[in-house]
């Protein structure tokens, strides 16, 4: 019988398989869990948060990966751009809980992280519904995924929170 060729596992499967492992990591070690999305529609895990005493915290953090071999950082510079999907960028910005756009340097294995919905925010004149197809961001360089960071993820989470009004339940 002749070979009938299969489908492959593509060294992009194999780096999004690692950035997931690599922050992660960080999110075990401050005794954080992730979550994976089983279908992704522009967010790929949540993160949930526990106290001190290991009581699940209110709400998740989103998380959206990108993981890339290519990832060119230039000596010196602050920042580095990246460009995102516009349809992403949608949904991110209607969220209420943040969502943290992680972008993974196979290579290097190191992640970088942005704020998203702080980020355009803070971007004067953008209008979202005049972007093209993709919008370029600036990562920052000393935004690196580690524990540090996911403590702070909680903190963003948490401010939102903070900021909520009362919620009235009712049907209809």
């Amino acid at each position: 019988m002749k070979h009938q060729p299969r489908k492959k596992r593509t060294r992009e499967h194999i780096i999004a398989d690692l950035s997931v492992n690599h922050v992660e990591r960080f999110a075990l070690l401050c005794g954080y869990t992730l979550e994976r999305f089983r279908h992704d529609y522009g967010i790929d895990l949540a993160l949930f948060t526990y106290g001190a005493d290991g009581e699940v915290e209110d709400e998740s953090i989103l998380v959206q990966m990108k993981a890339t071999d290519h990832l060119r950082l230039q000596q010196g510079a602050s920042t580095f751009p990246f460009r995102i999907d516009r349809r992403d960028l949608v949904r991110w910005l209607a969220q209420m809980l943040p969502v943290i756009l992680i972008v993974y340097d196979a290579r290097k294995e190191v992640a970088y992280w942005l704020y998203v919905q702080s980020y355009f925010r803070k971007q004067a004149g953008f209008n979202l519904f005049t972007a093209g197809k993709s919008v370029a961001v600036d990562f920052p360089v000393g935004n690196v995924v580690d524990a540090s960071a996911m403590r702070r993820f909680a903190r963003f989470r948490d401010r939102v929170l903070a900021q909520k009004s009362e919620v009235i339940h009712e049907e209809e």
